[in-house]
């Protein structure tokens, strides 16, 4: 029993810590294979983006039978593949691809804007690039048939009311203890899904170490990482399966290409009191496949299944209507990790938290200020949930004090830089969301804290609240990701562990490419830039902003994430740090 009580809180220590890095389908596409291994699916999206065409790619890789049961759909990777529309149909004929791991709880949904706007801004210099956005193997869990609804009340109704939709009745929140398989998702196996799917696309070597630029966004760039350094055929004195080998360039958003954690941490203390040593990888090891330990990263606010499953929901009204009144936060039904979420969330203050009272149902707030109060920087109080889509509107705006004081001036890679608001007036008018391009209007009443200070200006807004709603509801591979390997944190916490120190063969991977890392103004190293690598700064960006922002600014520039990264897919060798 003390044993057990040790390894659980070693595993919340872990878990705290990497929480720092972090459509419509239409008819089959001639790309599916008559094998059955592999499936294109051409998707429908309503982007204000043009000259980009999307599909959802799954191709067949089964696990090993020593894995245990599982769906089918886990012997499945799957990616969002975006390319020019006037360019070549084949991949193979692209001029560059890039390639993206997402950070932690993210899928591949959630590169939808960047994506776009890259393969745009590239095709303006007359390169047709395509950029593939992957979902990790365990999205194959999430079931998407509430939010295809394209309906609210249906879809809270099919995922918390057991109410069919098309005659198919949601199966529930998948518990731990069906996630034995999911014990074995380290670094390891993530990696060498990343390969058996590039080798599967690309089968010539010298054409993916031609034209495939890897890298990834926040634990992302981890992974990046450790796949630059893996050999894949089990014989180091061959290099042309070595991960290297297989890209033609890194890119970095909002993290480095890395082993460690070391440049993610924000200002969490470094010691996690996990175990640095091979006993005590086995010791987690064992607590994973036992389940003792939890297969699959999970809290209260926010960070489970249920809770981001409302992301999805709220996106559906936002993208539907933004200016509407929501009924939502009515519809939705009171449960623990609800209830959590939104006393998290929407209390002023300690006070407000612990009594429950206002609660959101007490305000009226449109569709927009709902997705607002989820996921924008004055609202939500973990950085890497945070993204700059505008600010609250209708009426009076006060100090959010619970959990974290105003700025998080002490703590910026906890909590962000963004002074935190609250509407102050429940029962009263209907607060509205001013759209990132609308903040500094003359008719915006410049909403201030307190202490006299602006909550936001327009220098400080990047993403438009409904393209965020639209990748949120409308992409098939969702946004966040619902079951996160707990075996992916405990892997990299123990990086010093022979067992994963055994993964990194050639650690001279990591610098035999050119890189480009592009950091959020305001993101997880906001303060921290290591200044070897030569960052490209995105000023006023938060940490999901450099996946998220509009393809025009308020300075009225161009995107400069995009613009970076199609500028380094015309010529990698000018992305290297010197």
């Amino acid at each position: 029993m003390d044993m057990n009580r040790r390894t659980r809180g070693k595993w919340r220590g872990a878990a705290l810590a990497v929480l720092l890095t972090a459509g419509t389908l239409t008819a089959a596409a001639p790309g599916a294979r008559a094998d059955g291994a592999r499936t294109e699916t051409p998707v429908a999206s309503t982007s204000p983006v043009t000259g980009v065409t999307e599909s959802v790619v799954r191709v067949r890789a089964p696990l090993a039978e020593s894995a245990g049961p599982r769906p089918a759909a886990c012997d499945w990777l799957s990616y969002l593949r975006y390319r020019s529309a006037d360019g070549p149909a084949a991949s193979a004929d692209a001029d560059r691809i890039l390639v993206a791991q997402p950070g932690i709880l993210e899928g591949a949904g959630a590169f939808d804007s960047v994506a776009r706007n890259t393969v745009a801004r590239a095709a303006e210099q007359g390169l047709h690039i395509e950029f593939w956005a992957l979902d990790r193997r365990s999205n194959c869990l999430e079931d998407r048939t509430g939010i295809a609804s394209g309906d609210q009340h249906t879809a809270v109704d099919y995922y918390y009311r057991g109410k069919q939709v098309d005659g198919r009745t949601f199966a529930g929140f998948t518990g731990n203890e069906k996630l034995g398989w999911m014990a074995k998702l380290g670094i390891e196996q993530t990696v060498r899904d990343q390969y058996d799917l590039l080798t599967a696309e690309l089968p010539d070597q010298t054409q993916r170490k031609r034209k495939v630029l890897c890298g990834g966004h926040s634990l992302g760039g981890v992974i990046t990482g450790y796949f630059a350094a893996a050999d894949f055929d089990g014989d180091r004195a061959t290099t042309a399966d070595a991960g290297y080998n297989q890209c033609a360039g890194y890119f970095a958003l909002d993290t480095t290409v890395s082993t460690s954690l070391a440049d993610l941490s924000g200002s969490l203390p470094n010691d996690t009191n996990l175990p640095d040593i091979g006993l005590g990888y086995g010791v987690v090891q064992a607590g994973l496949d036992s389940g003792v330990l939890p297969r699959s990263l999970s809290a209260p606010v926010l960070l489970n299944p249920e809770t981001m499953t409302l992301l999805g929901i709220a996106g559906m009204g936002a993208l539907k209507d933004p200016d509407a009144e929501a009924s939502l936060p009515r519809h939705l039904p009171s449960n623990l990790n609800i209830e959590a979420t939104h006393r998290v969330l929407f209390s002023k203050d300690t006070a407000a938290f612990l009594t429950g009272k206002p609660a959101v149902k007490d305000f009226r707030l449109t569709n927009g200020a709902v997705l607002g109060a989820l996921l924008d920087d004055n609202s939500v109080p973990l950085a890497f949930l945070q993204t700059s889509i505008g600010f609250f509107d209708g009426g009076p705006i006060a100090d959010k004090s619970f959990p974290v004081a105003n700025g998080g001036a002490q703590r910026p890679g906890l909590y962000g830089t963004a002074y935190k608001a609250i509407p102050d007036r429940p029962q009263g008018p209907l607060y509205t969301w001013r759209n990132y391009d609308r903040v500094g209007d003359p008719d915006d009443p410049g909403h201030r804290s307190a202490d006299g200070t602006p909550f936001t200006g327009p220098a400080e807004e990047v993403t438009d609240v409904r393209q965020l709603a639209r990748s949120l509801a409308e992409q098939p591979l969702d946004f966040t990701e619902q079951y996160f390997p707990t075996k992916l944190v405990t892997d990299i916490q123990l990086a010093t562990s022979p067992q994963v120190k055994k993964l990194v063969v050639h650690p001279g991977g990591l610098q035999a490419n050119p890189v480009l890392t592009v950091l959020a103004g305001e993101g997880l190293l906001a303060g921290r830039v290591p200044p070897e690598l030569h960052p490209v700064i995105a000023d006023g960006y938060q940490h999901l902003d450099v996946l998220t922002a509009a393809p025009t600014q308020n300075n009225g520039r161009p995107e400069p994430v995009s613009t970076s990264l199609a500028a380094f897919a015309q010529s990698p060798r000018q992305g290297m740090s010197p």
